[in-house]
């Protein structure tokens, strides 16, 4: 079963993108940047691989949006490629790391959600050339429906069907445990749908809940264990028949990253958060030959924008101006 989307408005603004504190704020930029991709002759093994030296760092600005409005932050940004894969390397400065997405907590005899999110950086290509999006970025592929009452029925997509975007939507509670990130696209938005698709294939998360929503459905199988961040893998839980064994405190992950399949699993991830600090290394073949995502060709340039969202919804989030990404 293909992972559903849910859209808004803010995130159409945002790309797709605790109480935050992220520093060193950073101007907006007057012009478009450059991000060049360093050509490697091994793939990066890891976040601190030596083959990152070889790309020259940009500095990418970004502005809040929503309840970040005023606000900004930056993200350095790397890029590397081999014959045939693309490497982009992400870092950011965040207080706080989210990954909770509403994890269950045993409390009193009870089951309760706890309060949080989790943190998201996500990109925007061109997979056909969307109009105006090189000056206007991700402004141009947000459009409120005609007879709209309310900015929160706005939608995510193009305005033909011959305009197509490639969207990369790294999740640090729900997908990035499998060693994915979401692997979507953009096309052009129907009378009652938004546009924006997922990749073929499995992918995304399965929530952990009972019929009556009242407490988790599942808990870790015997002989498996946590992933990153002690977080539950859908493939990794078993249904539970003794809700007697838990006590106060006790803590199951809700959102359970799946399997990710097919087109859905193209985008491989990596990260670290240490010292404050989010690493991520995002990567995908040069051309997958998969007519939803963007076929690089090192000889040509893209355009692409950048979005984030701090231990927040889909209403509130950073996002960065349009970047041109050149094959050294």
């Amino acid at each position: 079963m293909r992972v559903k989307f849910t859209i808004s408005l803010s995130l159409c603004l945002a790309l797709f993108i605790g109480a935050l504190h992220f520093t060193a704020p950073e101007a907006m930029g007057a012009s478009k940047q450059e991000l060049i991709a360093a050509k490697v002759k091994s793939a990066p093994a890891g976040l601190d691989d030596a083959a990152w030296e070889k790309s020259k760092e940009i500095v990418v600005p970004f502005e809040g949006k929503e309840v970040f409005a005023g606000q900004h932050t930056s993200v350095t940004t790397k890029a590397v490629y081999t014959n045939d894969s693309i490497f982009f390397l992400y870092k950011w400065k965040d207080a706080n790391q989210s990954i909770t997405k509403g994890a269950w907590q045993y409390e009193g005899g009870k089951w309760i959600h706890q309060k949080g999110d989790e943190d998201r950086i996500s990109m925007l290509f061109e997979i056909d050339r969307i109009n105006n999006f090189a000056t206007k970025g991700c402004a141009i592929v947000c459009h409120v429906p005609e007879g709209a009452t309310n900015a929160k029925d706005g939608k995510f997509g193009t305005l033909t069907a011959v305009e197509k975007g490639d969207l990369w939507h790294w999740k640090a509670a729900r997908s990035d445990p499998a060693g994915y990130a979401d692997d979507g696209w953009l096309t052009m938005i129907s009378e009652k749908k938004g546009g924006r698709k997922g990749d073929k294939g499995e992918g995304g998360d399965k929530k952990n809940i009972t019929d009556d929503k009242s407490k988790p459905k599942y808990m870790l199988a015997p002989g498996k264990s946590l992933d990153k961040n002690g977080i539950l893998l859908a493939s990794h839980a078993v249904e539970i028949t003794d809700y007697s064994v838990f006590k106060d405190g006790d803590t199951i992950t809700y959102r359970m990253p799946k399997n990710f399949t097919e087109s859905f699993a193209d985008i491989k991830a990596d990260s670290r958060y240490a010292n404050g600090e989010w690493t991520v290394m995002l990567s995908r073949k040069l051309d997958t030959s998969n007519p939803d995502d963007t076929a690089f060709n090192p000889k040509r340039k893209y355009n692409f924008a950048m979005a984030l969202f701090d231990n927040s919804s889909d209403e509130d989030s950073y996002d960065s101006e349009v970047i041109t990404l050149k094959f050294k």
